[in-house]
């Protein structure tokens, strides 16, 4: 009989303080946050390298650019001829985009194994974790899309907790295979309780600052920037999302949002490199919507992108690579 997280027994809205606001049985989490200090940070288990994908500001297209890096990572040839394994784990507990990103948001909750970890979900060969995985279903509905969680603070981070010591990426039917070469975290926006309870509690090799080119969006990243220099993360670069548009009759760029010297600038303000400028290409949202990302798409569909929109992606995983293996990233 298969044992599974019980979405009717679990409440988006549980009262502040409840101590397994995911239902999960009793498990080896880490301690609470002492009243003097802080634990030491712990790796993730099961994970070798771990990379947070970031934004200041909501609505720069993070989740979709860390959906589609996740993959191309995992389509990535390493120097022994090997292809990484990759997974993603959802940490914007109030607003999750993983499950529809990658196709699973009709699907059913996760299993748990025998010593009470979730059993990440897998769709295009890719393992999934995400707090959407885990809200209850309005009457009727296939899919918990419209499920708000409305919790406090406290609430929040225990969440957080759970999905990040109590998954077990392991692969087998058994969960005695390996575990993943690197784990892609899609990080909510801004500098709230999220980011700070990962930065405190769990070694971080790097993150990806993910904006588009408006002064407004830049002004974020200086936070951010600023934020994970704090908690001792290392920011590998900054990707601009929306830099130009191609228009197909005149095959001239045109920079829709700005033009990107504001972006590069505040790159070399930082300190941090350029990893990629991406350009707008209609099929990332259409794919992202249908829930395969856009990395994934037939050939004939992402010739239609003259900017090459995929091999900056590429391009830009195969440099996060570079960065994290030299880092201790299983090769």
């Amino acid at each position: 009989m298969r044992v599974c997280v019980p979405r009717r027994a679990f409440s988006a809205a549980a009262p502040a303080g409840h101590d397994n606001p995911l239902g999960l049985p009793a498990r080896n989490a880490p301690p609470p946050l002492p009243r003097r200090g802080l634990p030491p940070k712990r790796p993730i288990p099961h994970a070798a390298a771990v990379l947070a994908v970031a934004s200041g500001k909501g609505g720069v297209g993070k989740s979709t650019v860390a959906v589609n890096l996740a993959v191309a990572l995992a389509m990535h040839r390493t120097p022994a001829g090997t292809r990484p394994r990759v997974g993603i784990l959802d940490l914007d507990i109030f607003g999750p985009s993983v499950p529809k990103l990658m196709g699973l948001d009709r699907a059913d909750e996760p299993r748990l194994t025998p010593g009470g970890a979730l059993v990440p979900l897998i769709n295009h060969g890719l393992p999934c974790m995400s707090m959407g995985f885990l809200l209850p279903r309005p009457p009727g509905a296939q899919s918990s899309d419209d499920s708000p969680v409305v919790w406090r603070g406290l609430m929040v981070q225990k969440a957080v907790q759970q999905l990040l010591f109590d998954v077990d990426w392991r692969d087998g039917p058994d969960h005695r295979g390996p575990g993943l070469d690197l784990l892609v975290l899609d990080m909510p926006p801004g500098t709230g309780d999220v980011p700070l309870t990962l930065g405190q509690l769990v070694t971080v090799d790097g993150a990806l600052i993910v904006s588009t080119p408006q002064d407004v969006a830049l002004s974020d990243v200086r936070k951010g920037a600023a934020m994970f220099r704090k908690l001792s993360v290392p920011i590998l670069g900054l990707l601009l999302n929306q830099a130009f548009y191609t228009c197909p009759s005149c095959a001239a760029p045109h920079h829709l949002y700005g033009p990107p010297d504001p972006f590069r600038a505040t790159a070399a303000r930082l300190g941090a490199p350029v990893l990629g400028e991406l350009p707008v290409a209609p099929g990332v949202s259409t794919g992202g919507d249908a829930g395969v990302p856009y990395v994934l798409l037939p050939e004939q569909h992402r010739a239609r992108d003259p900017a090459g929109w995929d091999r900056t992606m590429s391009a830009v995983a195969e440099r996060v690579w570079a960065a994290l293996s030299r880092d201790g990233a299983q090769s």
